[in-house]
């Protein structure tokens, strides 16, 4: 993988990151048309996620501080709640990924149909989560992140966007939209890092021969970068309910992995 290559890929995982149309599902069509193996490179993989993770706390950051802030009182107040709430929604995807990640991709492999198919799932999950309206709920309960984290797990498929299920899913129990979406990308933030300390401690960098340091930091800063944006953006997208229009995108991107 060559410096513009990881350029553009890191763009797409930044972007797609965020925006409800599936990063590893791009991440395999990217891969497929320059012919190079993003997926397969666990250096590369590592650099991207953690740059997207770091655009969500810079994002962020001053919940997280609240949140650790009201943690670290050390008594039940709101943000120990909002801390426990998330840590409940991280049940479901711990025990995907402890158990069941490396059984899901030898049964379903990375094949790009598998991917065109996850993304009309998507789709499909979008779309109900705009023209259904239920009632609207003030706070989000123990069970709906419970719920929540479950849609988080079963994104682990290659195509089913991670934040489009997992604000979907929000929506879909009559969740406030700023509530939803602010939850969805904190929620992501251990399980990203722990995977990424998993692939560590399994030798992620003993692949990094193939990859130049170069493409590294370049496809990390474009990653960062994209991922600053693509986050801000996706929560007003969220605000405005406008998700139907990525229901729209991800046939398309589905059709032409199938395609592909």
């Amino acid at each position: 993988m060559n410096w513009f290559e990881a350029l553009i890929l890191g763009i797409v995982q930044g972007i797609t990151e965020f925006l409800p149309v599936s990063s590893s599902g791009h991440l395999q069509i990217g891969a497929a048309l320059f012919g190079t193996n993003a997926d397969g490179n666990m250096s590369f993989a590592i650099a991207v996620h953690a740059a997207t993770v770091l655009s969500t706390i810079v994002v962020f950051w001053k919940i997280i501080i609240k949140l650790f802030a009201g943690l670290f009182k050390f008594q039940w107040n709101a943000e120990t709640e909002y801390v426990a709430k998330l840590v409940v929604s991280m049940i479901p995807v711990a025990i995907a990924g402890i158990f069941f990640k490396d059984k899901v991709a030898a049964i379903f492999g990375g094949g790009l149909d598998i991917v065109g198919i996850c993304l009309f799932v998507t789709a499909i999950l979008l779309t109900l989560s705009y023209y259904l309206k239920p009632r609207t709920k003030n706070n989000i309960s123990f069970i709906d992140s419970f719920i929540i984290g479950t849609a988080q797990a079963i994104a682990v498929l290659p195509g089913l966007s991670r934040s489009g299920s997992t604000i979907a899913t929000g929506l879909l129990l009559g969740n406030k939209k700023e509530n939803i979406a602010q939850f969805s990308f904190l929620m992501v933030l251990v399980p990203i890092i722990g995977e990424a300390l998993l692939d560590l401690f399994k030798g992620g960098f003993a692949d990094s021969a193939s990859i130049s340091s170069t493409a590294l930091i370049v496809g990390f800063l474009s990653a960062f970068v994209s991922g600053l944006f693509a986050c801000t953006v996706m929560i007003n997208i969220v605000k405005r309910g406008k998700l139907v229009w990525f229901a729209i995108y991800c046939v398309i991107a589905g059709i032409v992995a199938i395609l592909l």
